[in-house]
Parts: C-alpha cells; sequence; structure tokens
C-alpha cells in the first residue's frame, strides 16, 4: 500500500491536460484551468505534505481525478483551488474576481470551518459536514470536489500517525464511502471503502488479499473458458459485445463474511463476467441465450434496467452454474449502463461543450433520494449538527429497503420504515391526505414495516384526519418526523387560534349582557389582573380557556373589573342553622333558598363527588368537584359549602364526558355501546379517532350518581383490547 514519491517532482500541466482534452475543445476553457493551476502552484509553493512531495500536487491530483469523470471546467478549477482558501490566505472574493462566483462559492463551500474552541472534536467534525452537505443540497458538484480531496488524501494516508489514519478511515467510511455509493460513483466507492479496510482491520485486509491470491490462478482459468463459451454462443447468434471477467472488491467480501457469516468459497459472485452490448433489447436477448444454455440458480436473478437503483445503476444480474460446475454472476448492460455505473450522475450529466449547469430538478428526478436530501438539510440548522449527520446517515446513507409504487418508481428506506414513512418520500400532502394503505394488493395498518420488493399504494381523502401524536411513535424517517411535528404544531396553532376567537367573542357577549363597558378590555391594568388571577402567561390563553369551558366567563369577567362578590360569605358561614332547602341540581346551600345553581362545565360533578360552591356576580353559584383543577385558581374566599340533597336525587341525570384508550379492532364501539345498554346507561354521543393501532373514543353518557359511573367505567374496562377508562375534566 506505500507509495513511492518523488519528493520534489511537481505533477505536469500536461498531465492533467491528458485527461481534459478526452472531452474539453475549447481553448479558452484550458487557458483558464491552465491559470488555476499556477495560481495554486504560487501559493502552495512552500508547502509541503506530510509525504514530504509538494502540497500542490495534493490539488493538481484531485483534479485528475475530477477530470476522468468529465465534469465542467469550473469544478475542476475548483479542485485546483479547494484548499488556497484554507491554507493560503486567500479570500473568497478574490477567487470570484480572478475566476468567477461559482469556482469561488464551490471552493468556499468544501473550505473547513475556523477554529470553533467551544466545540469538542465530534462537534467540530460534524459541523464541518454539515456545512459541506448543505452546499451539496444546493449545489451538488461541491460533494464531487470533497469525495475527489478525500480519494487523494486516502491513497497517500500511509504518511499520517496510526491514529490520524483510523481516524480519516472511520470518517470516510461512516460519510464519504456512502455518497459515493448514493452519488452512483462505484469505482470511487470500491477504493475507498478498500482503504478504510487496510487502516481500520489491517489483518483481516491482507487475510482476504491472500485468500483472492491463492485461488486467482483457478479463478482467471475458469473466467477465461467461461468467456470463450459465452462469446462463441453470441457470435454464432450475430451479437457484437464485450465481455470482460472482474473482481469483487475486498470490503464488499468483508462485509459478506463478517455481517452475512458467509465463508469465503460461499461468495458466488468472485467469479463474474461482465457483459457490454449496444441496446436494452440485446441485453434481454443475451440474458435468454444464457439461460438457455447454462442453469440459473433460483432467486439470484435481478433486473436493475427495468427498476433502476436509487443511485441510477442499471443492468441485469444472474448467477448461474457455469464452467466445470462452478457459479458465476453474469452482469449484462449497455455502455451508458457501465459508465454510469462506475462514474454514477457524473457520467449520466457529462460535461459537453455549451451545456447549461445541471437543474436541480433534473437532480431530484434521476436520484429520487436527493429531494428528501435536500428536506433533510433544509431543517439542518434546527438540529444539532451531529443529530443531522446522525439523521442523514440513517435515512439516506443506510437506507436499503426499496419499495415500489404502482408506476415502479423505486423508493429507498431505512429498515423498520412504514407506510407513513413511504407515503411522507412521495409527499407530505400525500401523507397528511392518507385514508388507506395496500402492500402488495391488500390493505394494512399505518405501522406495517416494509420489506424490499413491496409495492405500496397509498389511498387518500381531501378530509383524512391527518396525522397524529401516535404516528411519531411508528415513522423512522427523521423527514416523516420532523414533517408530523410541524404539521401538528401549525394544527394545534390554528385550533388554538380558532378557540380565542371563540372566547373573545363569548366573552363581548356577556359583557353586553351584563352591561358592563367594553372599553375596560383596552385597559391594561385591568387585562393583567385578569391574567395574574389565572397565573397564565397572556390574556389569549384564558380566552382560549372560556372557549374550552376551562374557566368561568363570568368569574373572567370579575377579575376584569375588579367585581367582588355580592354575597356576604362570612356572615353564610357563621349563621349556625340546620335549615337546608333543595335547589336546582339537587344541590343545597346552607341558609340560601333564592339563588340559581350551575354545575360548572370543566369537571361536571355528579351526586357522589364532594363538590364545593363559587359564588361570583354572575348571579348563580357554580359547583365544582373539589379535586377540580380549576379550583385552585379561584378566589378562595369566594368558595362556600355545598351538598346533594338524597330527598331531591331522585329520577335526575347527569352528563359524564369519558376518554376510552383501546387497541383497534372491528366492532369495538358497538360492543362498548351494548356494554353500557346492559346496565341502564344511555349513552348521549361519541367521537373516535386512531391511527390503525390505537384507538382513542370520547364518550357521552348519562347517570344518575357515582355509584353508576363507577359500574359504567368497570363494565368498560371489560370489553376486548381496553386499556384505559378516564372520566375527563375539561
Amino acid at each position: 500500500m506505500k507509495e513511492t514519491i518523488k519528493s520534489d517532482t511537481v505533477i505536469p500541466f500536461e498531465t492533467l491536460v491528458k485527461y481534459i482534452n478526452t472531452y474539453i475543445r475549447k481553448n479558452e476553457n484550458i487557458e483558464l484551468i491552465k491559470k488555476a493551476y499556477e495560481f495554486a502552484k504560487e501559493k502552495h509553493k512552500y508547502q509541503k505534505r506530510k509525504s514530504g512531495e509538494p502540497y500542490v500536487n495534493h490539488v493538481i491530483n484531485v483534479a485528475i481525478t475530477l477530470a476522468k469523470l468529465q465534469v465542467s471546467p469550473d469544478v475542476i478549477i475548483a479542485g485546483l483551488l479547494h484548499d488556497v482558501v484554507e491554507d493560503c490566505d486567500v479570500s473568497v472574493d478574490e477567487l470570484a474576481k480572478m475566476f468567477n462566483e461559482e469556482v469561488a462559492t464551490i471552493v468556499e463551500a468544501v473550505t473547513k470551518l475556523g477554529n470553533l474552541p467551544k466545540f469538542s472534536l465530534e462537534e467540530y467534525q460534524a459541523e464541518n459536514h454539515r456545512k459541506i452537505f448543505i452546499a451539496m443540497s444546493k449545489d451538488i458538484r461541491v460533494i464531487l470536489v470533497k469525495l475527489a480531496d478525500r480519494l487523494h488524501n486516502m491513497l497517500t494516508l500511509q504518511y499520517m500517525s496510526a491514529d490520524k489514519q483510523k481516524k480519516i478511515a472511520q470518517e470516510t467510511l461512516d460519510v464519504y464511502a456512502p455518497i459515493a455509493h448514493r452519488l452512483g460513483l462505484g469505482e470511487m466507492k470500491a477504493t475507498l471503502e478498500d482503504k478504510c479496510l487496510y487502516y481500520l482491520d489491517n489483518k483481516k485486509f491482507f487475510e482476504l488479499v491472500e485468500l483472492v491470491d491463492l485461488k486467482k490462478k483457478e479463478r482467471d482459468s475458469l473466467i477465461e473458458e467461461m468467456i470463450k463459451e459465452i462469446d462463441a454462443i453470441l457470435i454464432k447468434n450475430n451479437i457484437i459485445v464485450s465481455i470482460s471477467g472482474r473482481s469483487k472488491h475486498l470490503y464488499s467480501i468483508y462485509k459478506k463474511m463478517v455481517y452475512k457469516h458467509k465463508k469465503f468459497d460461499e461468495i458466488y459472485d468472485l467469479q463474474a463476467i461482465r457483459i457490454i452490448c449496444k441496446d436494452v433489447m440485446t441485453c434481454y436477448g443475451i440474458l435468454g441465450l444464457i439461460h438457455n444454455k447454462y442453469r440459473p440458480i433460483p432467486g439470484r436473478f435481478k433486473d436493475y434496467i427495468a427498476m433502476k437503483k436509487p443511485n441510477m445503476y442499471q443492468s441485469l444480474h444472474t448467477t448461474i452454474i457455469g464452467v466445470g460446475g462452478v457459479i458465476f454472476e453474469i452482469q449484462i448492460r449497455t455502455q451508458e449502463m457501465d459508465d454510469i455505473a462506475e462514474r454514477g450522475f457524473a457520467a449520466h450529466w457529462r460535461y459537453k461543450e455549451g451545456s447549461e449547469k445541471i437543474s436541480q430538478k433534473e437532480i431530484e428526478e434521476q436520484l429520487h433520494w436527493f429531494r428528501d436530501f435536500v428536506s433533510l438539510s433544509d431543517d439542518a440548522n434546527d438540529v444539532q449538527a451531529q443529530e443531522y449527520m446522525h439523521n442523514l446517515q440513517r435515512d439516506i446513507f443506510e437506507a436499503n429497503v426499496y419499495a415500489l409504487t404502482p408506476k415502479g418508481q423505486v423508493i429507498n428506506l431505512p429498515n423498520n420504515s412504514s407506510v407513513i414513512d413511504f407515503a411522507y418520500r412521495i409527499h407530505s400532502k400525500v401523507a397528511e391526505q392518507m385514508s388507506g394503505a395496500l402492500v402488495n394488493g391488500n390493505f394494512v395498518p399505518f405501522n406495517t414495516k416494509l420489506k424490499t420488493g413491496d409495492v405500496v399504494e397509498i389511498q387518500t381523502q381531501k378530509n383524512a384526519p391527518g396525522p397524529s401524536e401516535g404516528w411519531l411513535d411508528i415513522v423512522k424517517t427523521s423527514n416523516a418526523r420532523q414533517k408530523i411535528k410541524h404539521y401538528l404544531k401549525n394544527k394545534q396553532e390554528s385550533e388554538f387560534n380558532e378557540y380565542v376567537e371563540k372566547g373573545k367573542s363569548l366573552l363581548h357577549k356577556r359583557i353586553k349582557e351584563r352591561d358592563l363597558d367594553e372599553k375596560t378590555l383596552n385597559n391594561k391594568e385591568a387585562i393583567e389582573r385578569c391574567i395574574k388571577f389565572y397565573k397564565t402567561s397572556n390574556f389569549e390563553e384564558v380566552l382560549f380557556k372560556i372557549s374550552d369551558n376551562k374557566a368561568d366567563i363570568d368569574e373572567v369577567i370579575d377579575a376584569i373589573y375588579n367585581i367582588k362578590p355580592v354575597f356576604s360569605i362570612p356572615k353564610l358561614l357563621n349563621k349556625k342553622t340546620t335549615n337546608y332547602h333543595a335547589l336546582d341540581h339537587g344541590i343545597i346551600v346552607d341558609g340560601i333558598d333564592s339563588i340559581a345553581v350551575e354545575l360548572a362545565n370543566c369537571c361536571s360533578p355528579i351526586p357522589g363527588d364532594e363538590i364545593v360552591g363559587y359564588v361570583s356576580s354572575g348571579k348563580a353559584i357554580k359547583v365544582h368537584r373539589v379535586d377540580c383543577p380549576n379550583v385552585k385558581g379561584l378566589n378562595q374566599k369566594a368558595l362556600i359549602p355545598v351538598h346533594w340533597d338524597p330527598m331531591a336525587l331522585k329520577g335526575k341525570y347527569y352528563l359524564v364526558n369519558l376518554e376510552i384508550v383501546s387497541y383497534d379492532r372491528m366492532y369495538l364501539l358497538s360492543d362498548i355501546i351494548t356494554t353500557l345498554s346492559q346496565i341502564n346507561v344511555q349513552t348521549n354521543n361519541f367521537n373516535a379517532d386512531n391511527d390503525e393501532v390505537i384507538a382513542n373514543i370520547s364518550l357521552e353518557i348519562r347517570v344518575s350518581n357515582g355509584e353508576q359511573l363507577k359500574r359504567a367505567i368497570t363494565n368498560i374496562k371489560k370489553v376486548e383490547g381496553v386499556q384505559e377508562v378516564i372520566r375527563k375534566t375539561k
């Protein structure tokens, strides 16, 4: 793995030009690239690498790698200049003036952040990665320069300390090799991974080298014989092709042996043959001829032409039993497919003279995962850098479940992703209006985990319930999680505003009924007094409480207008009397027989509950349960004892709201209502919501007393699937 480098030799410009001339023809472009070459050589002239060679050789090698990818002149220039801002005290503005804005922008994107003393090494590294990937989401050419830079650094890593070698290799394996894979840069990915393996597990690396070399002569002989046989078949059928053998890169073998627990001899595609032909129809024709001659191994055929991978890779793969009973993997593709397999999207958008810059729309159409990458990066400033990188690695780099839409579009997802994740990959509106999901033609719950090859159809309705809190426990992708949280936040704000407006309307109406001056609502001191009384942060929350029956409207008015209760409470309490008078709702108040009594909507007391009365100037006594949360916020001096009158309760009914949490199933609601009717409890109304797993049912029932309520709750809990029954307090 060591490389011999002449310490004082600068790579001549002609070496770079050799690659540039294969696709760039205009002289002025060559001149501009040469200008960048000379500028870099001048700025780096006193700098040396750890190897002792001139530093400028590094940036020239980066430019050569980019030229091999056949990128535009601006990207090659950015490759030559990518270190001058960081290492040579050259400003971005200076680059923009000498070359152009695009070159300057790319160089700025790949330049590391300055010293950040408050950050740990891991945080600093994550911040640098976030900077690069956010820039990549706006201009994909940024990552090409960074990958070319990382490739040459890995090729010359032997001059670093052992500690740095491991750190850089691990970072490359975690971050840069996966993004090379997602961009379809197969050759670069393979080189990066093999170099990483060399530094991270040197012993295993050389074990694999030895295993591969031991059978190399035998394998090469078999491959050569197999190529001759296939070539003869194709010539006989007048098909002209290019056939070659290929060896699997070491890290790929390593992964199968370590993570899939396979023995070296069990890895079928060690013997691999690649056939390159003129067009797609010929690919399928060759496949038929090969299957006619050799026996294919079941389950090993992959048609990546009909359904290309998310990184644009296309090819036919089949595994057959060939010469001497040896297993071979055969790959069949066109020349264009082969170019894309090696150079990914860079080959697809190969630079042509006069061609325009690649549009973001074009990239998203071809690289379907890129839209999710952009979405994730757009929200990157809202999360910590390390969290952003974790999300990126899980949702994009490690996505290895490939599900399909009914039209055949491939959607890549992380392991254990659900149909909700799938819907968000299509579009957030699709997910928000999702009413049902079919996987392989069958209706499934929303928490169904998807597998590679699943065909998923999302059904939508404009009036669908939309995302719920329960969805957050199901989804695996950060994109879906962020979109759900955003939706719920907007929904909550919208509902809050509606309640505030309703509360405001009710308050104004009641103020008019009580013949009070509405202008007092503009008095800051009066409003502050009310806010303090209800212990809220603003008056909108008080209005919300009015609308949600969590605050008595007359009590709010009393607080705003600073009205004291009209009764002399101490005198009433000190009056010793044994005369009780039945009033409204079967409630009696000591010594009073001419005042209206109302049950508080917030806690809906029923006979058997311990209760207390609140005297306001609203011409009625509001009766609360003693354990009602709102009692604590009331003027304690305005509270008076009240009691249930056993003689007046006969024939009276009280409304109680219950919240039922249950596993969802067929006939659940019907069973609950039947259970209640069997104990003579009438159901007034109900509302049910579910997330395909858990059902939340709000139920209003009529009961005569606490004993009947207790019996109702006990019986509901016996219904199959019911987990919890709660008496609601508003």
